[in-house]
């Protein structure tokens, strides 16, 4: 299952499925679980649903939903709950989308689903916070050979914190305040006022997004710390990289970002450079909403409390 902190309707690939994915094991079936059952579309769920943004109408009388997502990609079926076993832990009731069309997610044989982990009402880390509590921590590994977790109840010391900021225009999101950045221990000359928009926690988004302006003076320093690498030609939304041919190891320059109350998470490497380049994009312009993203994520636990309103970072859990 792919975990996304940027959405909450947690979903899997159905039967019958019109539209989906190939995925190694075999797709759910409904018809097969004793406990499922479809919400109709006069239920509570549905109607909470709908005032989310996320009711899709109805077939028959069963709710149907839909979640798009920010790169245009969506999935719809049917709105659905039934017993979620975590472990030796059971959960009644856990509303999912059953999925049965999808069209632009990029996800790979091994990914049956979707793990919604945003703060609004459909979440699991909403639903589950009843017995486990309001945390929940994940590690997102270096590489897919590898393996990560995720932690419902999660334990809240031992990380370096920062505020989490809540909007109640969109609950899903985890907002954090990013302050500054640093390259090779030195603090970038970048205005606090840049970062004034904030910035979302996001595991479903590959790349970290910065103001403009903050991207494009990060480019020109890590540029400058580079200088022993070629410069290659850009790569995608990646505009400053590097020629490694002959390499047979690589320096790169340090980079951390700072947040508020004084935060400084230093990146793993996996976390700086990817396919050889800087892996980091900018916005459009400065007032847009950055994004911390899953490549900056990696190797670190990552903390969401939501009980004490705070978000953590603890390096090296993967």
């Amino acid at each position: 299952m792919f975990i996304d902190t940027g959405s909450d309707v947690s979903w899997v690939q159905c039967k019958p499925c019109s539209r989906c994915h190939s995925q190694a094991d075999s797709l759910f079936d409904p018809s097969s679980s004793s406990t499922y059952s479809p919400f109709t579309c006069s239920s509570a769920a549905c109607a909470q649903l709908r005032r989310d943004g996320q009711g899709n109408g109805c077939s028959g009388s069963q709710c149907q939903y839909i979640v798009n997502y920010g790169d245009g990609s969506r999935t719809i079926g049917t709105y659905s709950s039934d017993t979620l076993s975590l472990g030796s832990n059971a959960v009644s009731n856990f509303q999912f989308g059953c999925s049965q069309s999808e069209s632009g997610l990029l996800l790979n044989d091994q990914t049956a689903g979707l793990i919604g982990l945003g703060g609004g009402a459909q979440s699991l880390a909403t639903q589950t916070a009843g017995s486990f509590g309001k945390a929940f921590s994940y590690c997102l590994p270096p590489t897919p050979g590898s393996f990560g977790f995720l932690t419902l109840g999660a334990a809240t010391s031992g990380f370096v914190k920062t505020r989490m900021l809540r909007s109640t225009h969109v609950p899903a999101y985890y907002g954090v305040l990013l302050q500054a950045i640093r390259v090779g221990g030195r603090q970038l000359n970048i205005p606090t006022s840049v970062f004034s928009a904030g910035s979302i926690m996001d595991s479903g988004t590959i790349i970290t997004c910065l103001p403009r302006t903050a991207y494009s003076v990060l480019s020109s320093a890590f540029r400058a710390g580079m200088k022993q690498y070629p410069p290659a030609q850009p790569r995608g939304i990646f505009d400053t990289c590097f020629d490694f041919s002959g390499q047979s190891t690589i320096n790169v320059p340090s980079v951390a970002l700072v947040f508020s109350g004084g935060a400084v998470v230093d990146l793993a490497s996996d976390g700086i450079i990817l396919d050889s380049c800087l892996a980091f994009a900018a916005n459009r312009d400065d007032s847009s909403l950055g994004i911390i993203g899953n490549v900056q994520q990696r190797t670190f636990e990552m903390l969401y409390d939501v009980g004490g309103g705070a978000v953590g970072f603890k390096a090296g859990a993967c």
